[in-house]
């Protein structure tokens, strides 16, 4: 078979990892998130609000990782990971994570915060599938509160992906758009090429916020130049303990 008809089929997860606790920070889950992402078999998995340090918490809480958080989820599963340093504070920092089962070969992230409040970034990696003929782009995406905010960052998105993205390379962005009027994907859909994912397969954006009785449509997962492309149905348990997103995942083709 030549490389020009072999085609390879990806599993994306898309998670908010409220850093590692329960909606309120009523308990530390981290274990429990780690084993549950396990379960997905994901091959990459797109993290938000993920600890790179947290000094306190590292000397208060029983069964805090010796290591980052994002390193602890990968452990032996995902031989790649990315961190891209968002919100920095005494305590430590956090941002987003990607862990990938395939190599990681160049990776950046971009600061999108708009003020001094709330911090924002973009973690943009380019990944080396040995079976495909042409590399990865993904984008881990985790948008502001304001949609005045969210605004110019989705410019700084199209901007990303028009300055830095080969125009016909696979691309994946996924993560917490926080865009719940749905301006956003408008937006995305029109400017940029992308697709996104439940709103092709279903007919619109999934709700995945409160997890537990999700009413808004934060997160998403879109693509670009892939040839197929599905979302997956998980079962709600034990996610709607594990975070106060829903967890978004999908199966691409290549």
């Amino acid at each position: 078979m030549s490389i020009a008809d072999t085609s390879i089929t990806i599993r994306i997860l898309t998670l908010n990892a409220h850093k590692g606790f329960t909606f309120f920070n009523r308990r530390f889950i981290l274990h429990e998130l780690r084993d549950a992402i396990r379960a997905t078999h994901a091959d990459i998995v797109f993290l938000q609000e993920v600890l790179g340090a947290h000094e306190v918490h590292a000397l208060r809480l029983a069964g805090w990782p010796e290591v980052s958080q994002y390193e602890f989820l990968a452990d032996t599963i995902w031989s790649d990971f990315a961190y891209g340093r968002n919100a920095v504070y005494p305590q430590g920092h956090h941002g987003n994570a990607l862990l990938s089962k395939y190599p990681i070969i160049h990776h950046d992230n971009l600061d999108i915060s708009i003020g001094k409040h709330e911090k924002r970034g973009m973690l943009h990696c380019v990944l080396r599938v040995p079976e495909l003929d042409t590399d990865i782009h993904v984008v881990c995406v985790h948008l502001g509160l304001q949609e005045k905010h969210r605004s110019s960052q989705l410019a700084c998105l199209r901007h990303l992906l028009k300055s830095e993205i080969p125009a016909d390379a696979p691309l994946v962005v996924a993560g917490d758009f926080n865009d719940w009027r749905q301006q956003g994907q408008k937006a995305l859909t029109r400017a940029s090429g992308l697709k996104e994912v439940f709103a092709e397969s279903l007919g619109k954006v999934s709700r995945t916020f409160p997890a537990r009785f999700p009413l808004l449509r934060l997160d998403r997962i879109y693509v670009r130049n892939i040839s197929r492309f599905a979302p997956i149905a998980l079962k709600t348990r034990p996610w709607v303990h594990l975070s106060d997103h829903a967890l978004l995942a999908a199966e691409v083709t290549l």
